[in-house]
């Protein structure tokens, strides 16, 4: 199960005929005039979205690209786990692996891969590891429930050993981020830091935490969080009825469209 095992994306055409016949076959909703993005998505800009996506866009293209990177899968903990690996020709490169958020993909990273292990000048170098989180992309669907950020962060110190790399560091934002917060209190041999694009504090209720805080602070706090709270119903939906979503997001393109696009 520790095999390290090389991968090609290779998406049928079957699936892209399919694709195509659906995003030709979507229903659009009916909108409120006038009423923008209060209510989720707009609907022209949907539709625009998907007419690109249906005329003016070559996934073959794409994934002949993306299949220029180094690619592997491996089990770890009974899960499938896909990632991208680009070695530093340089002898003093640092193993780094780098964590995508949600939702978002290897792609966060695809433009950074070449300036991090072929850096310009006497830069620093690193041999990259940009691993799928377990359940998205290429290593999903999960086979089983518990996958959280802990676990996570298990299987992927797991993948850095399994790869023999002995000192290593890590970067990772949004959900990337979780994780990479549980890796820094795993503390697996061999992790000599991490760094977090996004930090999650959220304040638990005791007014001694907002004590210190100046007004600009407190108010843009306050700010902040009802601009979350405005846009959050995704996570309540995710958190405890996610079958039920799953329904219309793996059926209609569109509905999957609209629900990225908006986050």
């Amino acid at each position: 199960m520790s095999e390290i095992k090389e991968f090609r994306i290779e998406i049928p055409q079957a699936d892209l005929d399919d694709l195509a016949r659906r995003l030709a076959d979507t229903r659009l909703p009916d909108e409120v005039p006038g009423s923008g993005s209060d209510y989720g998505m707009p609907l022209d800009v949907v539709r625009r979205l998907a007419q690109r996506w249906a005329d003016g866009y070559d996934w073959r293209a794409h994934e002949a690209r993306l299949n220029g990177l180094p690619q592997y899968t491996t089990t770890v903990d009974g899960q499938n786990i896909h990632f991208i690996h680009v070695r530093s020709a340089r002898p003093d490169a640092l193993p780094l692996l780098l964590l995508h958020g949600w939702p978002g993909s290897v792609l966060e990273f695809e433009k950074m891969i070449g300036p991090l292990t072929d850096p310009e000048g006497n830069g620093p170098a690193f041999h990259v590891v940009v691993p799928s989180l377990p359940g998205y992309g290429f290593s999903g669907p999960t086979t089983e429930p518990g996958w959280d950020s802990a676990r996570m962060a298990r299987a992927l110190a797991e993948l850095m050993t399994r790869l023999g790399y002995r000192r290593w560091g890590a970067a990772g934002g949004d959900a990337g981020a979780l994780v990479g917060r549980e890796l820094g209190i795993l503390a697996p041999d061999g992790l000599i830091g991490m760094h977090l694009l996004q930090i999650f504090a959220f304040p638990s209720g005791d007014p001694a935490e907002m004590a210190r805080l100046s007004d600009v602070d407190k108010e843009s706090l306050t700010g902040i969080t009802a601009e979350f709270q405005s846009k959050a119903g995704y996570q309540k939906i995710q958190q405890t009825r996610p079958l039920t979503l799953a329904y219309g997001l793996a059926d209609s393109p569109v509905a999957q469209l609209a629900w990225n696009a908006e986050l």
